[in-house]
Order: structure tokens, then C-alpha cells, then sequence
């Protein structure tokens, strides 16, 4: 089954063998081959053995290796892109950097607003988070390429923040400290370098799994059979809702698969290292993209958005939402669908996703508290909200897989646009509050912030003793350690 591609035709006889396009051959063989080649990373290039540069060459290297053998002379994309942007930061200059970057990828946008967060804004006008992600100085061209193109991420990502990846680059990531409810701190565990090996095993069991499932029970459940004609004619109400839900389900292991691997990768080479727990038990979660668990098991609109592409999420949230001066919600959906490509799938899916989101806010801040009191009650109220998040995601996002106008208004027309209806009424009947971003994001901040955040500052003031830079570092990971669990 010969397909066109720009890419590698060297793995054409296992594409035929597993009756699977080439391409789709040649990203899962690459990522395979990344996974191994991280392994040697972390092993004979740890940051104890060699220095920052080489790390960075080689890491840069590798990932456009990958990207050439997949995508062939469409890689240079990822040059010019890098390239262009970086020249853009080094003459136009930085503080005018943070607008252009907006029509560009998650990385770059990420680093952009960054870059103009640690260098061209006063700290008290910054979140939390915003002040522990701000970069302050400019990364050198090996420094960005190294992020932006690096082997463990060019392929499938997952997004991660700019700091964290030098963090991981010079080997200070696992100087994460545990930090106890009355703000001391406990270095118990603090310079210990943990082993990934249980958390990339763990991992790569959950990839298998998927990608059985996707070979197997996938291609017997097409999205594409909630449109067609004899199954709407014959089909009652209650087995259309039972196969849209099972469909949609179906259709998500190759995203738990991609997802999974592409973040198992990461942390073979090193890299995701979120921490201790009391126990000492380590976490490797700093970039993963999903938790499965709680999608499958979301009973809220924004439970499941919080836990499916949760990288995105952020991206989202510290590009657009947080700096968005009206309408938040809507603006930060029509950038994602921009950002997810052209289909107009993707558009009815994200508009529809606003009217989703915002109905299930009014629902849970009127009516929430009333079945909350006693356990009995709160258990029914969990198992229809389930059932109504799973309906209501599934009739979201059939135009994302369908992609195209017509068969998505087939759909939605088949089922006389109800959920789009019934949120309309939602919005009319109740009262949806107004979510206060500014006064009150500075008001959370727990002493313990505080006091890092004025240590960090004054210690940023004395950056010429090595004394004081190694001990900002630390107040720097500490931080972001905190940034993370909230």
C-alpha cells in the first residue's frame, strides 16, 4: 500500500507488512528510535559527564535528524521558522517580539511572552506562575534551536516551558525540594537523582495498551457511522447516544498512544522530573499531556479539558487567557481552533466548545451545592454528570474528527442541534459570574511565595557571587516546584 510521502520510503516493506500509511510508519519507528536514543542521553551524556553545549549540539542534531527522515525537505520548516524568529528577537528586539510570535508555534509564542515577561515587566504585574517562567536574559541561537528542535519533542512534544528544558539542559532539575504546609523547607530527598526507569516503563505499558486498542477495536466503531444514513433512519434515540459515546472513546487511544510515548521519551532522556511527594516517592509529570484516568472518568466540561492535552491547556491559558482583556473564554477557544489548522471542523468544534463551557460553568456555580451535603446524594449527582459530560464531549468534538462542513452539520442536524439549543437556555435562565482575574490572582499568593519571591529578587541583584547564583537556583526550582502544585 504505497503512499506518497515526503519523508523516508526506507521502512515501505513495513508499511505494507502492518497495512499502515508510511508516514504514520515512520513517526512511531522515529519515536521508538528517540526513546532508545534518549536512554543513551541521559546515560553517556548526563549533565554530571559533559557540559550544557554538548548536550544542546547533540540533542539539536538528533531532532532534525528525525524531522528530515519523516517529513524530508518539508523539515527545512522547522529551520526557517526557528531561524526567522530568532532574527526577529536578536534585531527587531525583544520588547516588540511578544505580538508577531502570536501567529507562530506553542514554543516560540511560549518563549516570546517569557522573554517579555522577565524583561519588560515589573514583577507585581505578573502571576505567579508568569514570574517563575519569566526569562531574563536572551537564550543564545543554540540555546533556541536546542529547545525549539530538540529529538526528544520535535516530533510529537509535549509543550514545555523554556526554563525547565535549560533547567534539564544543565542538570538542576532534580534540585526540586520538598516544601512542608509551614513553609520550611525539607532536603531530605533534595540531591538525589532519581531514576525514571518505573515511570517510562509504566508509560510505555500504557502505549502498548493503547496502540492494541487502536489496531483492534478502533477501526470497528468509525466516527463516520454517526452520519450515515441507515443507521440515523433505524437507529432508536438511546443507541445513537450509547454509539456516539463509544465511538468518540474509540477514537482516543491513538492520542493517549502519541501523547504517552512522546512524554515517555522525555523522561528516559531525564526530563519531567516534577518532585517528591511526603514520601519520597518520585513524580514525572512536569510535561505530561494527559491523565486517562480522569478523562475517562471527567463529570464536568472543564474537568475533562484540564486533563486532555493539559500542555495545550497551559499554553493557552498563559498566552491568551491570562492576558486577555475581555472575554477570556471565547478568545482563548478561537485560538486554539486557529491554532489546531484550517479544517472548519475545527472551528464548529471550539465555537461550540465556548457554548459548552460557559453552560457548564452557569450549571455548576446554580445548582452544584444543592447535592453536595450528603454522600448518597453527591454519588447520583456524580453519575449523571458524568453521563452528561461524556454526551456533551462526544457531540463537541465529532466535527474535529469528521473535519469537514457538510458531515458535521449532517450530524448536528440529525440531532436538531439540542446540546447547542439547550445551552443557549442554560445562558438565559442562569446567572453566569463573572470570573475575577485581576485583584484576586495576587491575593492567593501564600506567604511562603512571598518570601522566595523577595529572595529571588535581591539574590538577582548580587548574580556576580557563584555563592548566591547557586542558592537562587534553587529558590528559583522551589519556586516553580510551588507553581506547580497549585
Amino acid at each position: 500500500m504505497a503512499t506518497s510521502t515526503t519523508g523516508s520510503t526506507l521502512l515501505q516493506p513495513l508499511s505494507n507488512a502492518v497495512r499502515l500509511p508510511v508516514d504514520q510508519v515512520n513517526f512511531v519507528v522515529c519515536q521508538l528510535f528517540a526513546l532508545l536514543a534518549a536512554i543513551w542521553f541521559r546515560t553517556y551524556l548526563h549533565s554530571s559527564k559533559t557540559s550544557p553545549f554538548i548536550r544542546h549540539v547533540v540533542a539539536t542534531l538528533l531532532g532534525l535528524y528525525l524531522a528530515l527522515f519523516c517529513f524530508g525537505w518539508y523539515a527545512l520548516h522547522f529551520v526557517i521558522q526557528s531561524g526567522i524568529s530568532y532574527y526577529i528577537m536578536i534585531i527587531i528586539g525583544v520588547e516588540n517580539m511578544h505580538n508577531p510570535m502570536m501567529i507562530i508555534t506553542q514554543k516560540i509564542t511560549s518563549l516570546a511572552f517569557e522573554i517579555h515577561d522577565g524583561m519588560f515587566r515589573k514583577n507585581e504585574d505578573l502571576t505567579p506562575s508568569q514570574r517563575c517562567l519569566a526569562v531574563r536574559r536572551m537564550p543564545s541561537l543554540l540555546e533556541y534551536l536546542s529547545y525549539n528542535c530538540n529529538f526528544m519533542g520535535i516530533l510529537a512534544g509535549p509543550l514545555c516551558s523554556y526554563k525547565d528544558y535549560i533547567t534539564f539542559i544543565e542538570g538542576r532539575s532534580y534540585q526540586l525540594q520538598q516544601s512542608e504546609a509551614n513553609g520550611k523547607e525539607d532536603t531530605k530527598y533534595e540531591q538525589t537523582d532519581p531514576s525514571p526507569n518505573i515511570a517510562v516503563a509504566q508509560k510505555l505499558l500504557i502505549c502498548g495498551l493503547s496502540l492494541l486498542f487502536h489496531m483492534t477495536v478502533t477501526k470497528t466503531l468509525p466516527v463516520e457511522y454517526n452520519i450515515d444514513d441507515n443507521f440515523r433512519a433505524t437507529a432508536s434515540w438511546p443507541v445513537r447516544l450509547f454509539y456516539l459515546y463509544v465511538s468518540l472513546m474509540a477514537a482516543r487511544p491513538k492520542y493517549y498512544f502519541a501523547w504517552t510515548l512522546a512524554d515517555a521519551i522525555n523522561n528516559a532522556a531525564g526530563f519531567g522530573f516534577s518532585g517528591y511527594d511526603k514520601n519520597g516517592v518520585t513524580h514525572w509529570d512536569l510535561i505530561s499531556n494527559l491523565r486517562i484516568q480522569q478523562i475517562e472518568f471527567s463529570t464536568s466540561f472543564k474537568m475533562f479539558l484540564d486533563n486532555w492535552n493539559i500542555q495545550t491547556a497551559l499554553w493557552l491559558k498563559r498566552v491568551c487567557y491570562e492576558r486577555a482583556t475581555f472575554s477570556p473564554t471565547i478568545q482563548t477557544f478561537i485560538l486554539s481552533a486557529i491554532w489546531h489548522g484550517v479544517y472548519p471542523g475545527y472551528y464548529l468544534t471550539f465555537l461550540t466548545g465556548v457554548l459548552m463551557t460557559l453552560a457548564a460553568r452557569a450549571i455548576r456555580n446554580n445548582i452544584r451545592h444543592y447535592f453536595v451535603e450528603s454522600p448518597a446524594v453527591k454519588l447520583c449527582y456524580d453519575i449523571v454528570t458524568w453521563m452528561a459530560t461524556q454526551i456533551a464531549i462526544s457531540y463537541t468534538v465529532v466535527p474535529f474528527v469528521l473535519l469537514s462542513v457538510k458531515p458535521s452539520f449532517t450530524f448536528y442536524s440529525s440531532c436538531y442541534f439540542c446540546l447547542h439549543a439547550a445551552s443557549i437556555l442554560v445562558l438565559l435562565v442562569f446567572p453566569l459570574k463573572r470570573t475575577q482575574k485581576g485583584s484576586k490572582k495576587h491575593e492567593s499568593i501564600p506567604p511562603v511565595w512571598s518570601k522566595n519571591l523577595e529572595e529571588e529578587n535581591l539574590l538577582q541583584k548580587n548574580n556576580h557571587s557563584t555563592t548566591n547564583n547557586s542558592f537562587s537556583q534553587k529558590q528559583e526550582i522551589t519556586c516553580r516546584y510551588q507553581a506547580l502544585k497549585q
